[in-house]
C-alpha cells in the first residue's frame, strides 16, 4: 500500500524531494538549497527561518509526487521532474553567525558545487544579501532580473557592505553581469543617490507605474530573446496586503498574478540559469503561514514554467551528471 503522506507528515524537504547533502554525488537536474541567513537585515530578524517554512509549505503541492495541476490552464507541471526524482534538496548552507564574509564563502562554494554537477540552482533565503554570493558563483555571463520594491543598491559607507540593501550594487559591478533589470521599484525609503546610481551605471529600473504599462511580456522583452538569465525574487515585490510575513513590505505592489505572469514570460522567452527567492519572515507571519505558502507557490510555479520549456529537456540531458547515468 502506498503512503498517504499528508503535508504534515515526514521530513520536509522541498516538494518531498530526495535529500542529497553530498554535492559530489548529485545527479538531479535541479538542486534546491536553503540559506537561513538574516544578518543582512538591519531592521527585524526572522528570515533565517524561511527556508524551513518554505519547505514545509511546499509539501502541500504535488499530486502524490507526480507534479502539480493548474485548473486554469488544465496543464500539469513538474511531472517528470518529481516522478523521476530530478529535483533534489541539497540542504542548507552552513551559517557562521556574526561572520557574514565566511557565510558568503560557504554560499558561493555551495552554488559552485551545484553548477559543477550541471544542476539548476534554486536558492531559498534568507534576506536579500544572499543573492550576491549566489550570483558570483556563476562564471558565465548572465542578464539579471531583480523583482523587488527596493533597488538594494545602497552605497558602501559606514563600513556597511553586506546588508540586504547592498546586494545589487555588488552584482552590478561583477564581470559576469551583462545587464541588471530591476522590476517593481517603488519604496519612498530610497535616497536620490541610489536611484541615480542605478541609472548612471547603465541598468534598467522599472517602477510600478512603468511595469503596469509594459506588462509581463514587456518586462521579459527588455532582454534579448533566448538570453541566459538569473532571476532574484524578493517577496516584497508583491503588495504588502498579500505578505504579512515580510518586514520590508510596501504598498502599491504586484498582485500574485502579475508576478506569476512576469516569471512565466521570462521562462518562456529566456534560458533561466538559476534563481533565488528571499525575504519571507515566518516570525512575523500570521498563524496560517500565508506568506510562506505564497513564497512556496512562487518557487514551485516558476520552476514548473522553466521545466515546461522545450529547451529544458536538452539542458537536463546535457548536464555532466546525466552523462554518468546508465
Amino acid at each position: 500500500m502506498s503512503r498517504v503522506n499528508r503535508p504534515y507528515v515526514g521530513i520536509p524537504t522541498f516538494l518531498r524531494s530526495p535529500l542529497c547533502e553530498d554535492l559530489s554525488v548529485l545527479e538531479a537536474a535541479i538542486a534546491v538549497f536553503g540559506v537561513p541567513f538574516d544578518e543582512g537585515s538591519p531592521y527585524l530578524p526572522g528570515s533565517r527561518m524561511a527556508p524551513r517554512a518554505l519547505r514545509e509549505h511546499s509539501l502541500r503541492f504535488g499530486n502524490g509526487g507526480n507534479g502539480f495541476y493548474d485548473p486554469e490552464t488544465r496543464l500539469e507541471y513538474l511531472v517528470e521532474e518529481m516522478r523521476d526524482q530530478l529535483i533534489a534538496d541539497v540542504g542548507d548552507v552552513d551559517i557562521h553567525p556574526a561572520n557574514a564574509e565566511r557565510t558568503f564563502v560557504n554560499i558561493t562554494e555551495t552554488v559552485r558545487g551545484i553548477l559543477k554537477q550541471g544542476a539548476l540552482p534554486v536558492g531559498l533565503g534568507g534576506d536579500h544579501s544572499i543573492t550576491y554570493p549566489i550570483f558570483r558563483a556563476f562564471e558565465e555571463k548572465l542578464h539579471v532580473f531583480h523583482f523587488d520594491a527596493h533597488t538594494d543598491f545602497a552605497p558602501f559607507e559606514n563600513d556597511l557592505q553586506h546588508t540586504n540593501g547592498h546586494a545589487f550594487r555588488h552584482i552590478a559591478s561583477l564581470p559576469n553581469t551583462l545587464s541588471l533589470t530591476q522590476v517593481g521599484i517603488r519604496s519612498l525609503r530610497h535616497s536620490p543617490a541610489q536611484i541615480n546610481d542605478v541609472i548612471a551605471s547603465g541598468n534598467r529600473l522599472i517602477p510600478m507605474s512603468e511595469f503596469r504599462q509594459l506588462g509581463p511580456q514587456g518586462v521579459a522583452a527588455t532582454v534579448p530573446a533566448g538570453a541566459r538569465v538569473y532571476v532574484s525574487i524578493d517577496i516584497d515585490a508583491m503588495d504588502m496586503s498579500l505578505v504579512p510575513g515580510c518586514v520590508s513590505a510596501e504598498p502599491n505592489g504586484m498582485t500574485y498574478a502579475e508576478l506569476r505572469d512576469s516569471l512565466k514570460a521570462i521562462a518562456e522567452r529566456h534560458d533561466v540559469a538559476g534563481f533565488d527567492f528571499v525575504e519571507v519572515n515566518p516570525l512575523l507571519d500570521v498563524r496560517s503561514g500565508v506568506t510562506a505558502y505564497l513564497g512556496a507557490l512562487v518557487v514551485v510555479e516558476f520552476l514548473g514554467h522553466i521545466c515546461a520549456q522545450p529547451r529544458w529537456a536538452a539542458r537536463r540531458l546535457s548536464r555532466p551528471a546525466a552523462a554518468s547515468q546508465p
